[in-house]
């Protein structure tokens, strides 16, 4: 998984900037069957990206995190806590982060989205640690 250059608002024509053609698909037009929860510690997050790439997303959040990072695809009980990040929708001004060929949209508050992304930030720098130090032995 490379690291993510920067945060891109989804393009007008994703196909030129998103090569994988199922992140393609959920990030224009989400709907009920292609959003997914990711469950990491105490937040609740809406996602929507192609199942490939929303694993890779929540795997590296995970290694940041106090318990295992959950993806779920349909809301989990007790819903989403935060009143902000329920209000959250998506929209093409909303930024999504770039995970490998593909990108993955957070529908969340700007608090609990620069929470997840300090996260996955920080799981891709341990996840290139680790192997760093794999392939050195």
């Amino acid at each position: 998984m490379s690291p993510p250059d920067s945060l891109q608002p989804i393009p007008d024509d994703p196909e030129s900037a998103i090569p994988c053609e199922d992140c393609q698909a959920a990030l224009r037009s989400p709907g009920r069957e292609t959003i997914s929860f990711l469950l990491v510690d105490e937040l609740t997050i809406p996602l929507a990206g192609c199942e490939e790439h929303l694993d890779q997303f929540s795997s590296a959040c995970g290694l940041t995190a106090q318990q295992r990072s959950d993806l779920l695809d349909f809301l989990p009980a007790g819903g989403i806590s935060c009143p902000a990040c329920r209000l959250a929708r998506h929209s093409a001004e909303q930024p999504v982060i770039p995970v490998d060929a593909g990108a993955v949209g957070i529908m969340a508050c700007q608090e609990h989205f620069s929470e997840i992304l300090t996260r996955f930030h920080t799981g891709i720098e341990t996840q290139h640690q680790l192997t760093a130090s794999l392939d050195t032995s």
